[in-house]
């Protein structure tokens, strides 16, 4: 089903748990009303799927990870004006603090959502005491160890030292352990126990879990486990890349072959019509009457520097080392009524177009991007606004809710079959394998060759110099690793992994201190900035959390 995530008002009074962590028996007041049977179980196992968008969070917690994914790396600024979000320039200048909102509302979506889990499961003891069939049961529990596996380790890679909630807790445990193990386990049991196929679509598969496994592995740095493991989702798996680059965020092609995991918006559902849309992008659609979102609210700006990414040299390849050298050319300071005559003429990579919105190049329908006018502060967030987000101007009404338009039913995705590819290129890579690395490396690059998905000017034309080819060796493998890498940021960009990656790679310090070096010629706000090695690696644990955890929580280095 579209929406398997729907909004269940008595399931959710009754699961809801206290946000700071403090462990409570829960349901008390209704325990000799409720029937503890199949339907029971799948109310709140739906209800566990429902934190999947980052609610209770709004667009403080957005699933895609927008705000500490990549606002936090050198893919994006905040956007918008200086003073609208404040606690989102902490986090593009690395400052956040113990009660930042973004990290805070993060921290309590993810543990509200592995406490609907643990209920899950308690409830299946029960129903199981009360003789519901198990096979069913099994699959749900399964389901609902896999829904606990992720949340804890979204919130793994964001905290690193998190504490593993079970079932039946009454107390917050410590946070002073390693959970990889704890998560590894629900994950082999769901690999275990869940099906290949769900009849309903949004539902974990085995080949989902297996997924989240291998990027378990990948954030261990435990090559040889992960490899295994992607190597059967390539080889067995159900999964390939779609021919065209923006059928994956095209919410009429939603659920399509390369999505392994993601979640699943609706509009236009029934009620309000928006309550299921993509709530974390509430802030970020262009900033405009006449633009897509209903013009709100200007947030999540690509920087200078992915655009200049997106560079390719005269064979197609990217400009791996000197990309930054010189800028995309752009409009930055020219008024939309003003004549914009410099539309850069090198060549690019059509991913660009697909992931950012530039000057006098068409928009998804909405026509060529006017500049100044779909931004709310050029001088703050730049010339360039996003758009994998954003719907087709002959989807309005219908993929966008026809009461809200600023939430659209495009699926967020979480593991794209890309992804997949590209970890086992990163371990290709790293062992040396050149030829290997390098074919998985083609094999995204020739999708996004396909004349048929480049962005087209109304009369059909490319709508800028798109150059792109495929390697033809990878020379040795300091070349490979970072020729595999920098796909990962064209492919993915805006989709939540930058900071993650970099961090990740063990890079971040020094691939972001020099991007605050350079970008901040161009936003000012970024002078003084600083990523803190042995710091800023990770957010700081949330005051709240800490406070009501009565010690059990200890605060992460440096905050």
């Amino acid at each position: 089903m579209k929406k398997i995530i729907i909004f269940i008002s008595v399931v959710l009074c009754i699961l809801s748990c206290d946000r700071e962590l403090e462990i409570e028996p829960q349901g008390a007041l209704v325990e000799g009303l409720i029937e503890y049977n199949e339907k029971w179980v799948d109310l709140q196992l739906t209800s566990a799927y429902a934190i999947l968008d980052g609610n209770p969070g709004y667009f403080w917690a957005p699933a895609s990870n927008w705000a500490l994914g990549d606002v936090a790396s050198d893919d994006f600024h905040k956007g918008s004006s200086i003073d609208d979000q404040p606690p989102l320039n902490d986090v593009e200048r690395f400052s956040s603090g113990t009660t930042n909102i973004y990290v805070t509302r993060k921290w309590e979506s993810l543990f509200e959502g592995v406490s609907r889990a643990n209920q899950t499961l308690e409830s299946i003891e029960k129903a199981i005491e009360e003789g519901t069939a198990k096979e069913k049961l099994i699959v749900f529990g399964a389901e609902a160890r896999f829904l606990r596996a992720y949340y804890h380790m979204d919130a793994k890679k964001i905290w690193n030292n998190i504490p593993f909630i079970t079932r039946g807790l009454t107390e917050t445990p410590s946070n002073e352990i390693d959970a990889w193990p704890m998560i590894e386990e629900d994950l082999i049991y769901a690999i275990n126990n869940l099906p290949e196929t769900q009849d309903e679509i949004g539902r974990a598969t085995s080949w989902v879990a297996k997924s989240y496994l291998a990027k378990a592995h990948m954030f261990q740095k435990d090559h040889q486990a992960a490899s295994t493991v992607l190597d059967n989702i390539i080889n067995e798996g159900p999964y390939q890349l779609v021919p065209n680059y923006h059928d994956n965020f095209n919410g009429e092609k939603d659920n399509n072959s390369e999505s392994v995991f993601a979640v699943q918006n609706s509009v236009n559902d029934g009620g309000d019509g928006y309550i299921n849309g993509n709530r974390g992008n509430r802030l970020n659609h262009p900033y405009g009457s006449d633009a897509p979102g209903g013009g709100c609210c200007g947030f999540f700006q690509p920087s200078q520097n992915l655009v200049n990414a997106f560079k390719t040299d005269t064979n197609g390849l990217p400009l791996l080392d000197s990309f930054n050298e010189s800028d995309v050319t752009n409009d930055q300071g020219i008024n939309s009524d003003e004549p914009f005559t410099t539309l850069y003429t090198g060549n690019l990579d059509p991913r660009l177009d697909w992931t950012v919105g530039r000057r006098g190049i068409e928009y998804l329908g909405w026509g060529p991007m006017p500049g100044s006018r779909w931004i709310r502060d050029q001088s703050n967030g730049g010339p360039y606004v996003g758009k994998k987000h954003e719907v087709l101007k002959s989807q309005e009404g219908t993929i966008s809710a026809a009461s809200a338009p600023q939430y659209n039913a495009i699926n967020t995705p979480l593991i794209r079959y890309s992804d997949i590819l590209l970890w086992r290129a990163e371990i290709y890579a790293e062992n040396g394998l050149l030829g290997e690395a390098m074919n998985l490396v083609n094999q995204i690059r020739a999708r996004a060759a396909n004349p048929d998905g480049f962005v087209k000017n109304p009369d059909g034309t490319p709508a800028a110099n798109y150059r792109i080819n495929q390697y033809t060796s990878f020379p040795d493998k300091e070349y490979a690793i970072k020729a595999v890498r920098f796909e990962r940021r064209l492919e993915l960009a805006s989709e939540g992994h930058r900071f993650f990656d970099l961090v990740r790679w063990g890079i971040a310090p020094q691939v972001l201190n020099k991007y605050i070096n350079e970008e901040s010629s161009k936003r000012v706000y970024l002078n003084g900035a600083n990523f803190t090695s042995q710091k800023n690696e990770y957010y700081p644990i949330p005051l709240d959390a800490i406070n009501s955890s009565k010690g059990a929580l200890k605060q992460n280095s440096g905050y």
